[in-house]
């Protein structure tokens, strides 16, 4: 009857305005259940994805992060464009090491700034040896001279040019002549001479630029 059902119906509305609050929360109406609604997905789990391959979870890790680690490098690097591309490289050597990202160890976004910190220290120790190494070079450098058109004299010139040179090359102790051979003869970068040498990175600069200075000094009183 149409006055029966409409009762029932009011019934039930009743019964559900004054529900316990406790089932409105767990969607139990009525005896049935709403369906859940799923949890946002979180940056460990783009990563876990980026990590299978899922270039669309790499994406969202990227956008994610990509601000929070250019902020990193600027800070240790202090130039834009550099830092630029140590976060490129940072963010490109996370999604190569997506696979090995454990969440047990800790969140995503700590794992890929230590990367991010990790590249802009290794561009700024770069960045600096190539300094160095130039600076080295244009100290050592001869002083430019005109070119000459006869053989003989160019023959003859080279000859008193590398006299003078191993005149002042005999001047220096053995552990100068041995950092300054491995610099500018075997082309050697300052670390690599400290490691030659097993001495520290400090001793080894410090014996090239002692041995720099005798050299030009050894020169002026051979040219003298």
């Amino acid at each position: 009857m149409p006055h029966a059902r409409l009762g029932s119906a009011t019934a039930s509305a009743s019964r559900s305005a004054w529900m316990d609050p406790s089932e409105r929360r767990e969607g139990r109406m009525d005896g049935r259940h709403l369906r859940a609604v799923p949890d946002a997905v979180t940056l460990e789990d783009s990563l876990l994805a980026a990590g299978r391959g899922d270039a669309n979870a790499f994406e969202a890790v990227y956008k994610a992060t990509m601000a929070q680690v250019y902020r990193l490098a600027e800070r240790v690097v202090r130039d834009p464009s550099m830092a630029e591309d140590v976060a490129q490289e940072a963010l490109v050597e996370a999604w190569r090491k997506a696979p090995e990202f454990d969440p047990a160890r800790g969140s995503a976004k700590a794992w890929i700034l230590t990367i991010a910190h990790r590249r802009a220290i290794d561009r700024v120790r770069r960045e600096q040896r190539q300094r160095d190494q130039h600076e080295t070079e244009a100290s050592f450098a001869p002083e430019p001279v005109a070119p000459l058109a006869d053989t003989v004299v160019d023959r003859d010139y080279a000859a008193r040019q590398s006299a003078r040179v191993r005149a002042a090359m005999a001047t220096l102790t053995d552990k100068q002549r041995s950092a300054v051979e491995l610099a500018f003869y075997a082309g050697r970068t300052h670390t690599e001479i400290s490691a030659d040498l097993a001495v520290p990175l400090g001793t080894a600069k410090t014996r090239i630029r002692d041995a720099l200075t005798a050299l030009r000094s050894a020169l002026t009183e051979v040219d003298s």
